[in-house]
């Protein structure tokens, strides 16, 4: 199951950021979304994911193969870690949780509320998603956000074994994962305005 993107061109809130993207993420790969805070790593991650539309340009994947981590961890507050994730076991018709909590060491927090977790614990509920979806392309947006060392090593082992299995990730993040996978430096593409035919690594930084 291979993503292909092909000439993309992608806009944050009807503003241009990217444009002339083509790239390929094949089983087993995983590429590192490079550049600064602004650059589009964010919205070039939830066009892909289906969340917004591009401006122009392809992006072709079988349906139903794609697994999206944002911000935000996905999770239920009032409800219990294991519950939690049974919930999302039963959206995507899969049955075994037991292997996502184990992964994220979350089987000592199976019966602990959500919501009085830590954003580290809460962090990793929201993680373990991406294997109880048992979907083949992951989509990661600064997945360690909140983690401290151990779990960022947990998540990169996570992120190691689907790989092995014939998964692929797009990642973002400015965090050393120790995972094999190759660089995307988006400021290549950055869009440049009308008229405009300034080098885009100058443009300043944004809010991305």
């Amino acid at each position: 199951m291979i993503l292909k993107v092909r000439n993309l061109s992608i806009a944050r809130s009807g503003i241009p950021v990217l444009e002339g993207l083509s790239f390929d993420l094949e089983p087993g790969a995983a590429i590192f979304l490079r550049g600064p805070n602004g650059v589009g790593k964010t919205t070039l991650l939830r066009t892909i994911a289906g969340l917004q539309p591009p401006i122009d340009g392809e992006i072709i994947v079988e349906p139903e193969v794609l697994a999206y981590a944002s911000h935000l961890d996905g999770t239920k507050s009032a409800l219990t870690v294991i519950e939690n994730l049974t919930f999302w076991a039963s959206i995507y018709q899969t049955c075994d949780v037991s292997s996502a909590m184990a992964a994220l060491d979350l089987l000592p927090l199976a019966d602990r509320q959500v919501g009085n977790l830590s954003a580290g614990q809460r962090r990793r509920v929201g993680l373990a998603r991406l294997m109880v979806t048992n979907r083949k392309i992951w989509l990661l947006d600064e997945p360690t956000v909140s983690l401290d060392a151990a779990a960022v090593g947990l998540l990169a082992e996570m992120i190691a074994s689907h790989l092995r299995q014939g998964g692929s990730a797009l990642i973002a993040t400015h965090v050393p994962l120790g995972v094999v996978g190759n660089d995307l430096d988006l400021r290549a593409y950055r869009a440049l305005p009308p008229g405009n035919s300034a080098n885009r690594n100058s443009f300043d930084e944004a809010v991305e």
